[in-house]
């Protein structure tokens, strides 16, 4: 057993006050008890893309007419099973957040994401805006604005580099951002994201910082810098740069995004404006629609079967397509509650508190101070936040958890629609 692996399942024991692994199984509820959490957020994956891009790890498969619209009735059809169950008998709507699609490439469905929403909306009320994930090649006049008509309020575009050298690299071809930005500008949301990838071979802040310019320049008013993870299920060939390089590159596009008075949002997004987000992950809460989607609720997580065909098949039973479930101990979801909270690099004393009914102080007052005297947080009243030292070690953290779990699941999961479980 490696050094950093025996440290990851030490920490975890610690954390989860439990020798116990994170053990997924094939067991589910047919009703998601969802009634009951507050800041809930809402995500549909539809999978199909026109081209595989070899480094993306997601839920995906080439994009077929026929299988797409079979898909997409199968996708309506869970969305009644799980809407009716539990609330068609109140005649009420729940509340949630948002509502993210994410994929693949949602805005090849454009012209019937207006009907999942639909179907949505007769469960759900939606309070802070619809986004839609688009590939470059999807921003046109057409799209932007069937995609406006339907509600949709905020789009990320995956962009992943401007530069020739990285398209070459990620097998992308060049983005014609005169044509994008004209496009833009003819058809506003309220959140424009763009998308791009660091720590790709040789990539110096020089690189990184014409990409933001230039997004920003050209109809973004929102950014993401995701780092590089080599999944061992994807075809990708591109070498990962050491750690001791990643963290000076990721200081540096920090430093520099705060000194231009972007606002940061999370460990990796910046935004020109207060108001202006875009982030599917950021929630207590969440309920998932699609194959591989996950729901994350009160004291369980469960994600859908990868499988495009299984999927349909179990809907069309009037089954949900749950392929895993865990049933978290109360110390679990705390650290789950953690760790996805931080990616916001801010931690808030009363939220925590209002979630679980425990101070924060004594569920981890030890570990928080520990962070403290080590510079990867400061508190200011009753708020924990990142400093950029913290910043970086929870993104080594979450690449390593990334590749040790993460990996390991969606890696079972292409390969079999229903595991029996999964020991992480």
């Amino acid at each position: 057993m490696s050094v950093m692996k025996l440290l990851s399942k030490l920490a975890r024991m610690w954390l989860t006050r439990t020798t116990k692994p994170f053990t997924f199984h094939n067991d589910y509820d047919e009703h998601l008890r969802f009634l009951e959490c507050s800041n809930l957020g809402l995500y549909v994956h539809i999978p199909f893309c026109k081209k595989i891009c070899n480094f993306c790890p997601y839920c995906k498969t080439a994009y077929q007419e026929d299988l797409a619209n079979a898909y997409l009735d199968a996708l309506l059809q869970e969305i009644e099973l799980v809407g009716e169950r539990e609330l068609g008998q109140t005649g009420e709507k729940k509340q949630v957040t948002s509502l993210y699609f994410g994929g693949g490439t949602p805005a090849l469905m454009a012209e019937r994401l207006g009907e999942i929403i639909a179907a949505l909306q007769k469960y759900f009320v939606i309070t802070e805006g619809i986004g839609v994930e688009l590939h470059p090649d999807n921003v046109t006049k057409e799209t932007l604005t069937i995609l406006k008509a339907a509600g949709v309020t905020k789009i990320s575009i995956g962009v992943q580099s401007f530069q020739e050298k990285y398209q070459s690299i990620l097998g992308r071809k060049p983005v014609e951002i005169e044509k994008m930005s004209a496009v833009l500008r003819e058809v506003p949301f309220e959140t424009v994201s763009m998308d791009f990838i660091f720590a790709l071979p040789e990539q110096t802040f020089e690189d990184l910082k014409a990409d933001i310019d230039l997004a920003f320049q050209n109809g973004a008013n929102h950014i993401a810098i995701y780092p590089f993870i080599d999944f061992t299920f994807t075809k990708s060939a591109v070498p990962v740069m050491p750690n001791r390089q990643k963290r000076k590159l990721l200081d540096k596009i920090t430093k520099y995004c705060l000194e231009q008075g972007y606002i940061r949002s999370s460990i990796w997004t910046f935004s020109s404006e207060s108001h202006v987000g875009y982030s599917s992950m950021t929630r207590d809460n969440f309920l998932g629609f699609g194959c591989s989607a996950t729901s994350l609720l009160k004291d369980q997580f469960k994600i859908n079967t990868f499988s495009v065909q299984e999927y349909i098949k179990r809907v069309e039973a009037q089954k949900l397509p749950t392929s895993l479930t865990i049933r978290f101990t109360k110390w679990q979801r705390m650290i789950y509650y953690l760790f996805w909270t931080a990616y916001s690099t801010k931690v808030e004393e009363e939220d925590f508190e209002k979630f679980f009914g425990v101070p924060l102080k004594k569920a981890y007052g030890f570990e928080l101070f520990v962070a403290r005297m080590c510079g990867f947080v400061k508190k200011e009243g009753g708020k924990y936040e990142m400093t950029l030292r913290g910043a970086f070690y929870y993104h080594y953290f979450e690449n390593y958890y990334t590749l040790a779990y993460i990996d390991k699941m969606w890696g079972i999961m292409r390969k079999e629609a229903f595991p029996e479980r999964i020991v992480l």
